[in-house]
């Protein structure tokens, strides 16, 4: 993935619109991105590294071209981009994406419709196998690459961060427009305890 380094070097709302169309594959299963979202560190009460650096998120302060994951709800892997310059703790989150190669691979793994294998940011790791082992990892060399020759061409569409209760507001969600796989807009569900 010759350049990608330097591709992801910019400010975290000018690179996350050109990951759109780009391809990460992890070794027989690839998926063509069509929804991220932006979180641009200490400016963004939304973002893991708003409050610094942590040993949770300390692959998000660079360099450029490094998976970032975590595990959330006990439950879920999701991954970012890392993206910016060393020392600034920005990252794209992969919202969603299209499964075009290994679709066998990834329907075993997903048991799911076609549309939905990709759909959403656990959907989208557990498709290709990406799960906390790979945090850190450099995406261009390896069986785990992002590939961003080609892009997407098509009209870009904004909009509010999925189920966020900070700085939700903040259009910063990026998606192909009219493509299937983007994920269905949910804003954050505020829980309240209940007295017993």
């Amino acid at each position: 993935m010759p350049g990608s380094a330097d591709a992801l070097a910019g400010p975290v709302l000018e690179v996350a619109p050109r990951l759109l169309g780009g391809v990460l594959r992890h070794g027989e299963v690839a998926v063509r991105i069509t929804e991220v979202e932006a979180y641009d560190g200490a400016n963004d009460p939304g973002s893991h590294s708003y409050r610094g650096r942590t040993a949770r998120n300390e692959v998000m302060f660079g360099p450029p071209a490094r998976l970032y994951v975590y595990f959330t709800y006990g439950m879920h892997h999701c991954c970012n981009v890392v993206v910016g310059p060393v020392g600034i703790p920005s990252a794209v989150l992969l919202r969603a994406g299209q499964v075009v190669d290994g679709l066998e691979l990834a329907r075993a793994r997903r048991g799911s419709v076609d549309r939905d294998l990709a759909r959403g940011p656990a959907r989208l790791c557990q498709a290709l196998a990406i799960d906390l082992t790979h945090n850190g990892t450099d995406l261009t060399t390896g069986s785990l690459t992002l590939d961003l020759h080609g892009g997407y061409t098509g009209r870009v569409r904004t909009g509010p961060r999925v189920g966020l209760r900070q700085a939700a507001d903040r259009p910063w969600r990026f998606w192909a427009d009219g493509d299937p796989t983007v994920s269905t807009y949910r804003p954050a569900v505020v829980r309240r305890r209940t007295r017993t």
